[in-house]
């Protein structure tokens, strides 16, 4: 038995090096994903500023204020391309370019969901693998090296916090921008489906 114990308290001392690796990996994919979200934040708020007024008009004025600014954005951006094919395609496609998009920015938030769940993953691994060694160095008296495999423990566990919250916040954030943006979306389909439904038959 304690052949198999000391086997499993080499193995996992061993995964130390490869936790801080992952976790310093981690910490600066959350520091470059912070800095770009300062982009997108400021890109997305003149998207809001640009259409969120024509939306609002759209049961009065209908598509046309958003095909004209849609045809001067010129496929800009994702968004304003599948818009623009929205007004344009068969009613059959539409929910089809919709679906395809939606996929297309899950896609983006997978950097996100990586800090989100590996964040605190190394982090309490890293908590734990140097907590067997400052164990036996309390037991022998080496208040030294006790110290040293705590200090590790806590900094493993802060970036792994770090790292996690980062990726939480801009998961929710980045979310929040691509529900409005398919709540729009929907919103032009449904009234081509009613201007389709109020032509007349022949």
């Amino acid at each position: 038995m304690k052949f198999i114990t000391d086997i499993m308290f080499w193995v996992s001392n061993g995964l130390l090096i490869p936790v801080i690796v992952g976790l310093i990996a981690l910490f600066i994919l959350s520091l470059l994903l912070l800095g770009g979200y300062l982009g997108v934040r400021q890109r997305q708020r003149v998207h809001a500023k640009k259409y969120a007024p024509i939306f609002d008009t759209i049961k009065y004025s209908g598509l046309k204020p958003l095909r004209e600014t849609l045809e001067a954005a010129d496929r800009a951006t994702p968004f304003e391309k599948i818009a623009l094919d929205l007004l344009q395609v068969a009613p059959a496609e539409r929910n089809y370019l919709i679906s395809s998009y939606e996929l297309e920015l899950e896609k983006r938030l997978s950097r996100p969901k990586i800090l989100t769940k590996f964040g605190p993953i190394l982090g309490l691994m890293g908590t734990l693998i140097p907590m067997g060694p400052a164990l036996v160095a309390l037991g022998t008296g080496d208040v030294a090296s006790m110290a040293y495999n705590m200090q590790v423990a806590f900094a493993t566990t802060v970036l792994g916090m770090f790292a996690s919250g980062v990726g939480y916040f801009l998961l929710q954030a980045l979310r929040a921008y691509n529900q409005r943006n398919l709540i729009w979306l929907d919103y032009i389909n449904d009234s081509l489906n009613d201007q389709h439904d109020e032509t007349p038959k022949a």
